[in-house]
């Protein structure tokens, strides 16, 4: 089958009004896993006891699982066991497994960037008055966020391209509109390169909006 250029250009209109639920769930995906992976690499940093343990078993398990199953099992697997879950939407359920995946990797980052701190810095805090919270507050994780900030961007693209499985649990996102075009008109290779060039082109933009992040950043330090 050739390559149809003229259906090609008008799935564009079809499949770009979804680009506002992928973008949605992808911000709402990093806002939460910020938090999150922030909570994790501070109890981590100070090794919290029984929460430090946990949340070792929480990074080993979500990083040593794939995606994909991670969200089949809380989507179709924890509404079984759990039935205040069966009223769970596959938006929900995308967003929550997109953030506990990427929280796995971005809590050691964020930790790998506190252990980068200087000691002293934390010592001095101490000898000011400062308590271990205001210490991370006020100066360790400032500085901490802003060494981290390449893997926030690089974690970052990682979602969005992860908001592509969520078609997978019924979220109709970009993939999930190209997808159904596809099956109508049996023109997958047109149907997956247009949706191909959309996470192309909106992952090109973050790039650069993290690159202007960096060198702003990079400026205030």
């Amino acid at each position: 089958m050739n390559f149809d250029f003229v259906w090609f250009m008008n799935l564009f209109p079809i499949v770009l009004p979804a680009l506002g639920l992928t973008i949605s769930v992808a911000l709402i995906s990093l806002f939460l896993t910020l938090f999150l992976s922030v909570i994790i690499a501070v109890i981590r940093y100070y090794k919290i006891k029984g929460l430090y343990l946990f949340f070792g078993l929480f990074i080993s398990f979500f990083r040593a699982t794939p995606l994909v199953a991670q969200l089949f099992i809380l989507y179709f697997g924890l509404p079984s066991i759990f039935p205040i879950l069966e009223s769970m939407t596959a938006y929900q359920a995308t967003i929550i497994a997109l953030t506990l995946n990427t929280s796995a990797f971005l809590a050691e980052d964020f930790r790998g960037a506190l252990d980068s701190i200087d000691k002293g810095q934390k010592e001095a805090c101490f000898s000011m008055g400062m308590t271990k919270f205001q210490a991370m507050k006020r100066v360790i994780l400032p500085q901490a966020f802003i060494i981290a900030l390449p893997s926030i961007g690089n974690r970052f693209i990682g979602i969005i391209k992860g908001t592509a499985l969520g078609f997978t649990v019924g979220l109709a996102d970009i993939m999930a509109k190209s997808k159904i075009e596809a099956a109508l008109s049996l023109r997958f290779f047109e149907a997956y390169l247009c949706v191909t060039l959309i996470y192309l082109v909106l992952v090109l933009i973050v790039e650069q909006i993290l690159k202007y992040l960096e060198k702003k950043t990079q400026k205030a330090y």
